[in-house]
C-alpha cells in the first residue's frame, strides 16, 4: 500500500499486470443514520507483459464490518472489456455501497490473449473506511 495525500493506494502485480486501487469515502452520497455508506474506487491497470490482453470477467469479494459477505461476478468493467497492449494502461471508477461504516474488497480480473490464453490477475484487498466507523476496544 502506498499513500498519496490522504487517499490510500493499494497495488498488486500478477504476471506483469499491475492493478492499483484508490478508494474514497463519499460522505455526500452516504446516509449514516439510514445505514448507507458509499465509496468510490478508482482502478488503474497497467500491462507490463509482452502480451496483449483483453479483460473479460471481474470477480469481487466484499465483506462489511458486520461480517456480511457479498460476491459479485460479471463481464468486463463498467460496461467495457478493455484491450491492453504491452505498456497500455486503463483506468476506471466505480462505487460500492454498504450497510456498514467500513469493509474490505478484493477480487480478480480474468484476461484473455489474442491466441486464447487466459490468466487471472489479482486485485489487491483494499479497505473501505469511513469516519463513522467506531473504534472497537481491544
Amino acid at each position: 500500500m502506498a499513500t498519496s495525500g490522504k487517499l490510500a493506494r493499494f497495488e498488486a502485480v500478477t504476471d506483469g499486470m499491475k492493478i492499483a486501487v484508490t478508494p474514497k469515502f463519499l460522505d455526500e452520497e452516504s446516509a449514516p443514520a439510514k445505514g448507507r455508506f458509499v465509496w468510490a474506487y478508482t482502478i488503474e491497470m497497467e500491462n507490463g507483459s509482452d502480451t496483449t490482453w483483453t479483460l473479460t470477467l471481474r470477480h469481487w469479494d466484499i465483506i462489511d464490518s458486520f461480517g456480511r459477505r457479498q460476491t459479485v461476478d460479471g463481464e468486463g468493467v463498467v460496461g467495457q472489456t478493455p484491450r491492453l497492449e504491452p505498456g497500455d494502461t486503463f483506468r476506471y471508477s466505480s462505487g460500492a455501497p454498504l450497510a456498514a461504516p467500513s469493509g474490505m474488497m478484493s477480487g480478480s480480473y480474468t484476461f484473455v490473449s489474442d491466441n486464447g490464453a487466459e490468466f487471472i490477475a489479482r486485485v489487491p484487498a483494499f479497505s473501505l473506511d469511513s469516519p463513522y466507523d467506531q473504534v472497537r476496544p481491544s
